[in-house]
């Protein structure tokens, strides 16, 4: 057979994941702070992007009401506060979506409203967010008020407070290189992060002089500072109030048996009455077991709703995008203009048209990204109405695919949606994943039970059990069974572990204690 070289044309079908692509879909998946840093970052780089100010609220032409039995209201959703003209735009005819086929919980009695009717409607009013909640703008408000979190000033922070007692500490050297290296090793509860064996090694010096200047440091304030575990850091601060004899270095040794509620055990092996040990136990209880949390702090950030979900006035609920969340970019065409007049070379004329290409699909992203996540919303609502009206015990089980089939979009999309984004409505903030639960049988021919409903029901029996007959994880199983829940024993014990819920015997300890 010869070999010969030739063409052919062949066709095939690919789907090319260009940058302005990976871009939209990356930024479905950041949260409303890192998304405003993203669009900052942007605006920095990109000399046609400005800050648009706050739009007014949507005129009620702008809003369609969405019923549970009008299948052409599926896609009604609200137009988003980000009207922006886009002179030149390439992609201005493409309004495709970017689906591209590639436990604070409040179980109050809810108002009776008919699931219905769900409103998918534009951003509420910007003074008070949605549906009269107050004001709460997210990576930083207006001018006048600032957030709570920028008035909050950095604390002296443990390391630094160490070092400045090391330097009056040590004189040799020597023994004050051991102390910053060991200073290094202090997690930010006090403790030392490493063996000081191995400290001992990296530094070449012997065990003994480690223990020695080990032993300074643990004199430091705060007390309790440098121990290697808990036993030894109640050991230290017992030892300065004078307090720590043969007897509670034998409590110190049995600490678990404390943590278990075995007072029987602990005065059997303490060989102490019960008033001495109940005195021992206080004075336990009023030291610190993580001396270092009281120096410096991580800046918390309040978790700021994406989305607000309120009862309508017509017995629905009303979903809307919290409009302090989202940004307000424009694309400045005057600048452009003159830009494109000053443009002499080819290079800068690409330049200018590439900088108008990115504005614009930054600009389209964020308003599909908006519309995305308020679609994703108001299928959730629909799909568990049960919650928002009776509360937890409601919860449906429910997965990313029948989200997906319901507004016929791929189910990584809903899952990048509802990533980092949380829901605000009168039972408290939820994140969306909250809604995502997995499935429990019913006993009988009944519908499954979704699992975070049955975690609730689970605390919601151990709460309301008698202290004189608590409940055994077998006789959960039992209840559960007769209220239509098929549920394994183990199941019960993961569930009530994972909520932190002491078994039945640590149960019956505690309120014993407490009686």
């Amino acid at each position: 057979m010869a070999l010969s070289p030739r063409l052919e044309l062949r066709q095939s079908q690919t789907l090319v994941m260009t940058p302005q692509l990976q871009q939209a879909i990356k930024m479905l998946q950041l949260s409303n702070i890192e998304l405003n840093e993203y669009v900052e970052r942007e605006i920095e780089r990109n000399p046609l992007l400005e800050i648009g100010e706050a739009s007014e609220t949507p005129e009620p032409s702008d809003r369609r009401e969405m019923n549970g039995d009008d299948s052409a209201a599926r896609d009604g959703l609200a137009a988003v506060d980000s009207k922006l003209s886009e002179p030149g735009d390439p992609s201005s005819g493409n309004d495709a979506p970017l689906d591209t086929d590639y436990e604070n919980v409040f179980d109050s009695d809810g108002p009776s409203v008919s699931p219905n009717a769900v409103s998918g409607e534009g951003l509420g009013d910007p003074k008070l967010g949605a549906s009269g909640w107050l004001d709460s703008r997210g990576g930083g408000g207006g001018e006048g008020n600032p957030d709570l979190e920028q008035t909050l000033s950095e604390g002296a922070s443990l390391r630094d407070h160490l070092e400045e007692q090391l330097a009056l500490a040590f004189a040799d050297p020597g023994d004050r290189m051991i102390g910053h290296y060991l200073i290094d090793m202090v997690n930010e509860s006090g403790y030392l992060g490493d063996s000081l064996e191995a400290a001992a090694d990296r530094l070449g010096c012997t065990i003994e002089t480690a223990e020695r200047v080990l032993r300074v440091l643990q004199s430091f304030d705060p007390s309790g500072v440098c121990a290697r575990d808990l036993k030894e850091c109640l050991a230290i601060q017992l030892r300065e109030k004078d307090r720590l004899d043969p007897i509670m270095e034998v409590f110190l040794d049995n600490l678990e048996l404390l943590a278990r509620r075995d007072l029987v055990a602990l005065r059997r092996v303490c060989n102490v009455d019960g008033e001495d040990l109940a005195e021992m136990i206080s004075d336990v209880q009023m030291l610190n077991p993580k001396p270092g949390l009281a120096f410096g702090f991580e800046q918390i950030h309040a978790v700021v709703p994406d989305v607000y979900v309120r009862e309508g006035a017509d017995g629905g609920w009303v979903v809307e995008l919290n409009a302090d969340t989202l940004p307000k970019v424009l694309v400045n065409s005057r600048y452009y203009a003159e830009l494109g007049k000053r443009a002499q070379d080819s290079k800068s004329k690409a330049y200018v048209t590439e900088c108008l290409h990115s504005a614009n699909w930054l600009v389209k992203s964020l308003d599909q990204r908006a519309k995305t996540i308020l679609k994703v919303a108001t299928e959730i609502v629909r799909q568990q109405d049960g919650f928002f009206v009776n509360g937890v015990r409601y919860l449906r089980p429910l997965n990313l695919r029948a989200i997906a089939e319901a507004i016929e979009m791929h189910e990584s999309t809903v899952s990048r949606v509802t990533a980092n984004k949380y829901l605000a409505c009168s039972r408290g903030i939820f994140e969306m994943k909250y809604f995502f639960t997995s499935s429990i049988p019913a006993s009988g021919t009944g519908d499954a039970h979704s699992s975070e409903a049955v975690r609730f029901r689970i605390r919601e029996l151990i709460d309301a059990e008698n202290p004189k007959a608590i409940l055994s994880d077998d006789q959960l199983v039992d209840i559960l069974k007769r209220s239509g829940i098929e549920i394994a024993r183990r199941t019960i014990a993961k569930y009530r572990e994972s909520m932190n819920i002491p078994s039945s015997v640590q149960r019956r300890r505690l309120k014993t204690m407490a009686s």
